[in-house]
């Protein structure tokens, strides 16, 4: 994709370039750190930390994500988890009836079901015996109405990491929009692509607080991409999608980022631990390479030995209705304790 010729004003739908945003009281006057009296929004004025709008561009957050990431604050996005990320690139860029996207199971669900959502067609294109991409593949699926391509890597629910040779292809090829889900590249050895954003105006990128970070309650996905596409987003995102209390409790974490980087180094070797104890578990008969904070594992007959580890008060996912996952069940890396309990109930199975 040539940064020079890439017109983003050519993938937008028609209506959202049209659009007037909304604009909300707290758009219009924005210094909070003033000492004000508000009388602008029709709050209720007695203080008790949550009787007022949150700042609908989660500007002290960004702040921080911006520094700790090497971006730009106008290249980030925050939603209501990434799934309203998700959900904001579809309504932006996709006509309804007309475009379709590219999907590689297997992979997130969350991208079909907003395709359907959506009315917009979803062209999957299996990923290779080895959860690769099949770039031959995907390029002879795509035609002129193909607006987004999805790519999740680390993949879920395989655990890799897609080949960098191949997603450089496919960003270069592609004339719509990539989106690369990162929700694992905290627990990866492999880069994230955000430090090639600015080479690829084509490129998104989507992560969250809900793996690495701890905080799945709280619901914030992370949105980065060019200013010019963060500004068509913010054009259609509800004014106060992300609410005070997760803004409040998501830069707080940010702050302590060393708690969290213990927290990942701690999964790390636990998932080590729990790897080299499946090798001597004698139903399984495949261990999937991991990138992530899961593994997934070939077993004789995922659906008994899910029942049995759910009668043993552990739950797992059985993903043997995905793509190329036959007789798969998925483990999320637990605490050290957590993965000794499911080592001795797959033993004493």
């Amino acid at each position: 994709m040539d940064i020079k010729t890439f017109n983003i004003e050519k993938l937008v739908r028609s209506n959202v370039l049209r659009l007037k945003p909304y604009s909300s009281a707290r758009d219009e006057f924005v210094d909070f750190k003033q000492k004000m009296i508000y009388l602008d929004a029709n709050e209720n004025p007695f203080e008790n930390g949550v009787n007022r709008y949150p700042d609908p561009q989660q500007r002290s957050l960004k702040e921080v994500l911006a520094e700790q990431k090497g971006v730009q604050v106008d290249q980030i996005l925050l939603g209501n988890g990434s799934d309203e990320v998700l959900d904001l690139v579809f309504r932006a860029f996709c006509e309804p009836k007309e475009d379709n996207i590219i999907t590689l199971p297997p992979t997130y669900g969350m991208y079909g079901v907003l395709a359907e959502t959506n009315d917009v067609e979803n062209k999957k294109v299996l990923l290779d015996e080895n959860f690769q991409p099949n770039v031959e593949a995907i390029l002879a699926k795509v035609d002129v109405n193909s607006k987004l391509m999805f790519l999740c890597s680390p993949n879920n629910p395989s655990g890799n990491s897609f080949d960098g040779v191949r997603i450089e292809q496919l960003l270069r090829a592609f004339k719509g929009l990539v989106v690369i889900d990162e929700a694992y590249i905290d627990f990866s050895k492999h880069p994230s692509w955000l430090n090639r954003l600015d080479e690829y105006p084509n490129l998104i990128i989507t992560q969250t607080l809900s793996k690495a970070y701890g905080m799945a309650g709280i619901r914030l996905g992370i949105c980065y991409a060019s200013k010019e596409v963060i500004a068509v987003l913010n054009k259609i995102k509800p004014p106060y999608n992300v609410n005070e209390l997760t803004q409040q409790k998501a830069l707080e974490t940010m702050l302590h980022i060393s708690k969290v980087n213990n927290e990942i180094d701690c999964i790390l070797r636990n998932k080590e631990d729990l790897l080299k104890a499946l090798l001597q578990v004698n139903f399984v008969e495949k261990i999937y390479p991991t990138d992530a904070n899961f593994v997934l594992l070939k077993v004789d007959n995922a659906d008994r030995r899910y029942e049995e580890l759910i009668a043993k008060g552990i739950v797992v996912r059985n993903r043997s209705k995905q793509p190329l996952c036959d007789n798969t069940l998925r483990f999320t890396i637990g605490t050290k304790s957590e993965n000794e309990a499911l080592i001795k109930a797959l033993k004493e199975l």
